[in-house]
């Protein structure tokens, strides 16, 4: 009797990204760009497939919750806000007490220069724009979802969860099973073009300090959620590692989230909480972005000798935690949703804006995963409001 070995999605995402970048080294350039062009595609039906995904679960996620779904979606907001703020203070004051002990001021000036390799390019390109934006999606979401439940919209209610049955059969059927794929594809061309060795050997040692702030953050919100939920932190912050390793690959938290919902209803979520929380926490709650983009533009602005003083950065932080949410679903969108208020409020020129975004798409799987893998923490906890709040309207009845 044969034994069959059948890796799960996480073993597929780790063998993906360990032979994308070895392939790297030796494919020749016309064979990383037939892995560049069809990664292009995916990416292409991404774009297009992502609002969809976010209106064909948070609307019939938002009726099935009833008259009560105002209140679960306001709740949901105000928490995923305000943990990308305290991330982005906790990133400020952890960097600036940190940096000093392992870099020293004026390390860059405002003059220096990247030099990277020729960009690896596609073949062709096929373009397949999607129908609306992700915030016009997660609006138009927002108003079907209430008035429906509003209205108690028995008709539509159907017609959604039909809607819902179609984009989990395209999640099941063709987004899951291509990403192993997609992510071997975004790690060779990544290896072909230098990138990562080039600006993680200039910026070693910022790197550690964000990633160990990743790591205690996910542990801050893992032991929160598990005080308020009364489970396990460390086997709930396990069980979302696939998750945090198809985001490492994906580089995009809208992407992400099929596996994301997977492993969150592992978690003991509520089926119905689950399909509004992480497609809208995906979209809205960007601690991980936060930490890596307060701690980069710190960087930056410590080593070329600018002026970095708390209450600048409190207005960039809180400003920048809004205007990340237009941030489309797609590698580095935060960052570039960030550029107008470094330069408006922090004061970066074109070299150190450039800088700041070759540094920032190098680390970007980092900050996603740590994105995605907090939206599970907050689920739980989302999960067990929902509960408390039909009980309390069961006992008024």
């Amino acid at each position: 009797m044969r034994l069959k070995f059948r890796p799960g999605l996480l073993a597929k995402v780790i063998i993906a990204i360990i032979t994308g970048i070895l392939a790297s080294l030796f494919f020749p350039l016309w064979t990383t760009r037939i892995f560049v062009t069809i990664t292009g595609i995916f990416s292409s039906f991404l774009s297009f497939i992502i609002p969809l995904i976010i209106l064909g679960l948070v609307a019939p996620g938002i009726a099935d919750l009833g008259k009560g779904a105002g209140k679960l979606l306001g709740i949901t907001a105000l928490i995923a806000y305000g943990s990308t703020i305290l991330a982005g203070f906790f990133s400020y004051f952890t960097t600036r007490w940190s940096l000093p002990m392992l870099l020293s001021a004026q390390e860059l000036t405002k003059g220096s220069t990247l030099s990277f390799v020729e960009t690896v390019t596609s073949f062709f390109i096929i373009d397949m724009p999607p129908l609306m934006s992700v915030t016009t999606s997660l609006i138009l979401a927002f108003v079907i979802g209430l008035g429906v439940a509003a209205i108690d919209g028995d008709k539509t209610k159907v017609l959604l969860k039909e809607f819902r049955e179609i984009i989990i059969l395209v999640i099941e059927k063709a987004i899951i099973p291509l990403l192993p794929l997609y992510i071997f594809g975004i790690f060779i061309k990544i290896g072909a073009e230098g990138q990562v060795a080039l600006v993680l050997g200039l910026f070693f040692k910022v790197i550690i300090v964000i990633f160990v702030m990743h790591i205690l953050w996910l542990l801050f919100q893992f032991v929160t959620a598990g005080a308020i939920t009364k489970k396990n932190p460390l086997k709930a912050l396990i069980t979302m590692l696939p998750a945090y390793m198809t985001a490492l690959g994906t580089q995009s938290s809208a992407a992400t989230i099929p596996v994301t919902l997977m492993q969150a209803k592992r978690n003991g979520v509520d089926e119905d909480v689950a399909d509004f929380v992480i497609p809208l926490c995906a979209t809205i709650h960007l601690s991980g972005s936060m930490l890596k983009i307060v701690a980069c533009a710190y960087a930056i602005m410590f080593m070329t000798g600018m002026s970095a003083d708390t209450e600048m950065f409190a207005g960039f932080i809180m400003m920048l935690g809004i205007t990340m949410i237009a941030a489309p679903g797609v590698p580095g969108g935060a960052i570039m949703a960030a550029i107008a208020l470094l330069q408006s409020m922090l004061g970066f020129d074109e070299t150190l804006t450039g800088l700041m975004i070759a540094l920032y798409i190098t680390m970007d799987s980092f900050g996603t995963a740590c994105n995605v893998t907090g939206d599970g923490a907050i689920a739980m906890v989302m999960s067990k409001v929902n509960r408390r709040l039909k009980k309390n309207s069961y006992s008024k009845l």
